[in-house]
């Protein structure tokens, strides 16, 4: 088994990942309390061998401490006696971009998807050259509070922007949202071979009132309609107002099972207690609601 160090950014944080290789496939480990090890590329392949990998890891002498992978898309019936989780994942069914249209979404969402036209919005492929790249750049530099929390891409330049987002652009392709010329905001939809997979999606605050990620997103279903991808998945399902926006678009929520191996006794305890996936995993709902909003009022004050 090849191990080796690999240096990445992680919600705009350099961070340094232990790497291995198992049975022709990448794992990484995340240096915190507890020590969880994952397949790298999780939404875009699937555990070839569990019980292999298990077994690998069980004799290799890199140091982690749980070992996690789920089941993706369709398949959401577990299939492992592994401790289980469940991942909620905000899911559009895609049939066409008719069906969509007429069945999947209200009066609403259309109109808002007509406003963003009206008020000189124009959706079009783009490509990753220096002009999207700075378009980028001036989009993340807008503001250094997002949703409620600190926007990791904030202060980046031209240069830090163009490297990290040009690395995975073999799977991805780029949809941009221009106002008079000028790149207002941009999806980055990457094909996961099941699914399509929202990479990203931003829009400039500055025109907010333009309805631009309504018109994204559905430029963005007429490419899944293209590639015929059965469906597309818009990160987790968080009940928040970002899911708001995304049940108006007729996405829903879908439970997929995640499973959770540990691999030292210090794992064993940990899931136990139900730390294995960070220390706040284990508070209460209600005192992590707490304390995100107490966090939205300092960004509020401070920012």
């Amino acid at each position: 088994m090849d191990v080796h160090v690999k240096n990445t950014v992680i919600n705009g944080k350099a961070v340094s990942l232990d790497c291995a290789k198992i049975d022709g496939q990448t794992y990484s480990v995340t240096r915190r309390f507890v020590r969880v090890i994952s397949l790298e590329d999780d939404w875009y392949e699937d555990v070839a061998d569990p019980a292999s990998v298990i077994a690998t890891l069980n004799k290799s002498k890199i140091r982690a401490d749980v070992f996690t992978f789920w089941q993706r898309l369709p398949e959401i019936e577990p299939k492992y006696q592994y401790h289980t989780e469940w991942e909620s994942l905000a899911v559009l069914s895609i049939k066409s971009f008719d069906y969509w249209w007429s069945k999947q979404i209200k009066d609403k969402t259309r109109n808002m998807v007509r406003k963003a036209e009206k008020s000189g919005i124009e959706v079009r492929e783009a490509s990753y050259d220096d002009a999207f790249a700075r378009g980028m750049t001036d989009i993340f530099n807008e503001t250094p509070v997002r949703q409620g929390r600190k926007f990791w891409h904030y202060g980046k330049d031209f240069d830090t922007v163009k490297r990290e987002f040009s690395r995975f652009l073999f799977r991805e392709q780029l949809i941009g949202a221009y106002y008079r010329d000028e790149l207002v905001g941009f999806v980055m939809l990457a094909n996961a071979g099941k699914y399509g997979v929202l990479g990203q999606i931003i829009s400039k605050i500055e025109h907010r009132n333009k309805a631009i990620n309504n018109a994204l997103i559905a430029h963005t279903i007429k490419k899944c309609e293209t590639q015929q991808l059965p469906c597309l998945v818009y990160a987790y399902w968080n009940e928040n107002s970002l899911s708001d926006f995304k049940r108006h678009c007729g996405f829903e929520q879908v439970k997929l099972p995640r499973y959770f191996i540990p691999l030292t006794v210090k794992g064993t305890l940990a899931l136990s207690c139900g730390v294995h996936r960070d220390l706040k995993g284990a508070l209460p709902r209600r005192v992590r609601d707490r304390l995100k909003q107490w966090r939205n009022r300092w960004y509020a004050v401070h920012w």
